[in-house]
């Protein structure tokens, strides 16, 4: 305790009271905790500066653009569809008998006439050879009857030989030449009945399978299917179309909100397939049944669709794009620049300085080349953003993007000209709402 106070003593300065030196030594280590705080707040602050002129040299991320232009529009009516043959045909058994040879290839083209199966033709053979024969006796008994007639017309002038028997010679010879007649029916009736033993193909395209086997008997008692001939190109396409978009159409035609498609022509049809590629040949429309099913309240359409490499099937699904009628001045988006949800559908524009500004737009019609008909929230020469939303998605808010030109897949790239359009336009456009 002695040496508890000597040490106090001696180390506390004179007139200095013990709360003084503890206010003092608090006030160091707040300045030792300043000096060694002060050096990291300096780094975060180079490290933000740092990321800024980081920031501010690289270089704007590009996005792929369009130009909203006016035009006219063709509107689209996507339904789903049937894919049929043009022409049908089934290949009976006209002929009884027993099937010896099957001279097609399963799945094969085949042509008109062209030899497809053989029954077994002895029976024909000698019905033809039998029908022959009473036509020969048939031809012998005229050329007789033809004798007494022409040997007795002279007598009967001279009254050398009775009217009575002369009319009875020519009675017969008249019998003969109707006897000739028939007999020659006979054979020709016969050579048919041959001739059905050879199975023959009534039109061209492609057959199927074999529904027969050699050795089984056909055509007794009936005439029994053989095969089927379908030709498949052209196909048609079968769908149908509610009653409600029917009337809908007519009366935007007749109010003139809508014109019809290429000029009142037959309306252009395009297909896509099960898997959701484009088949790429274009059809045109042939006919819209004037009966509606009362089950469904559904209108029968079809279409015809050229088909040389054969892909389309019948029988397969499809679905089918109509332009059944046009918009008239009118904007248009491809429809990856649209984003639909519950809340809206929305894209985005870029002006001239790169800024972009989401835009809520309302849409009408889907029109062609996979496009949307933009009916409210867009202006005509302004900058629709249509590629690079996920490398904008990345850059922090309020990024500046790079337009430029935008081409859908398979066009040809826009050209120098075409690259300095959108932003004139848009400068234009933004220069006209100033």
């Amino acid at each position: 305790m002695r040496n508890h106070q000597s040490f106090s003593l001696v180390s506390q300065p004179r007139g200095v009271s013990g709360a003084a030196i503890r206010r003092g030594s608090v006030g160091a280590v707040c300045l030792a905790l300043a000096v060694l705080v002060l050096p990291g707040c300096g780094d975060d602050k180079a490290a933000q500066a740092g990321g800024a002129a980081q920031q501010q040299q690289m270089p704007a991320p590009e996005v792929g653009v369009i130009v909203a232009k006016v035009a006219t529009v063709g509107v689209v009516t996507e339904l789903p569809g049937r894919v049929e043959a043009s022409r049908t045909a089934q290949v009976r058994a006209r002929a009884a008998g027993i099937l010896n040879k099957r001279l097609f290839t399963e799945g094969s083209d085949v042509k008109t006439g062209q030899l497809l199966m053989q029954i077994d033709a002895a029976p024909y053979q000698a019905e033809v050879q039998s029908a022959k024969a009473n036509l020969a006796r048939a031809e012998a008994a005229l050329v007789q009857s033809k004798a007494v007639v022409d040997r007795y017309r002279p007598l009967v002038s001279v009254n050398a030989v009775s009217q009575l028997d002369f009319d009875n010679a020519d009675a017969t010879f008249k019998a003969a030449q109707a006897e000739v007649a028939a007999a020659r029916a006979a054979v020709r009736t016969a050579e048919i009945n041959l001739g059905y033993a050879n199975v023959t193909a009534p039109i061209s395209g492609r057959i199927g399978r074999a529904l027969v086997t050699e050795g089984a008997l056909v055509g007794q008692g009936e005439t029994t299917p053989l095969a089927v001939i379908q030709q498949i190109d052209p196909v048609y396409v079968n769908f149908t179309q509610s009653t409600t978009e029917v009337l809908k159409l007519r009366r935007d035609l007749q109010d003139g909100r809508l014109v019809r498609a290429a000029g009142g022509e037959a309306a252009r049809v395009s297909v896509l397939l099960d898997d959701g590629s484009d088949y790429g040949e274009p059809g045109r429309l042939l006919f819209t049944d004037l009966t509606v099913d009362p089950t469904s309240s559904q209108v029968t359409l079809r279409a015809e669709l050229p088909n040389p490499d054969g892909l389309l099937l019948p029988g397969m699904y499809v679905r089918v794009r109509l332009e059944q009628a046009q918009v008239a001045n009118a904007i248009s988006v491809p429809q990856q620049a649209v984003t639909r949800s519950q809340q809206g559908d929305t894209l985005t524009v870029v002006d001239a300085e790169g800024n972009r500004q989401v835009r809520s737009v309302k849409l009408g019609d889907a029109a062609s080349d996979n496009r949307w008909v933009v009916l409210e929230g867009l202006q005509e020469g302004e900058q629709v953003m249509v590629d690079g939303f996920q490398r904008v998605g990345m850059m922090p808010p309020g990024t500046k993007v790079k337009a430029v030109p935008w081409s859908a897949p398979g066009a040809p790239a826009p050209s120098a000209a075409a690259a300095e359009a959108p932003a004139s336009g848009t400068e234009a456009s933004a220069n006209a709402k100033q």
